[in-house]
């Protein structure tokens, strides 16, 4: 019943990332991330097809190693945090109240991305 259940998620998770792919300002990578963990619990087949998918494997397995983004992926997605503010600040109109409390939420996200270490270099 843990495997379907995992199984299951796993499956959502890399749909919503596959939909990130296309979709501007739905985040791919941590879906993809969940996914993986997902199925690792409940498909270690599917697990290892993403660890080792030529686009994305490698970016999940620096993160599963080592915690790591890439400068590159850590500005994208703190301009994507900041874009998708502004896009609900305009098109959703909050009140304050609503506004902080969304606005102290994609702050520490984009803190907590900032703060994660860059890959190491290796000599491969």
């Amino acid at each position: 019943m843990k495997r379907a259940v995992f199984a299951c998620l796993g499956g959502a998770m890399l749909l919503l990332g596959l939909i990130g792919i296309v979709t501007p300002l739905l985040p791919t990578v941590p879906f993809l991330i969940v996914a993986a963990w997902c199925f690792g619990k409940s498909s270690p087949r599917v697990e290892a097809w993403m660890l080792n998918h030529p686009r994305f494997g490698s970016g999940l397995r620096r993160w599963r190693e080592e915690g790591a983004i890439p400068r590159r992926a850590k500005w994208m997605a703190v301009m994507g945090i900041a874009v998708g503010y502004a896009v609900f600040w305009t098109q959703a109109r909050p009140g304050w109240i609503f506004a902080t409390v969304v606005a102290v939420l994609m702050l520490g996200s984009a803190i907590y991305v900032l703060s994660r270490p860059g890959p190491r270099v290796t000599n491969r």
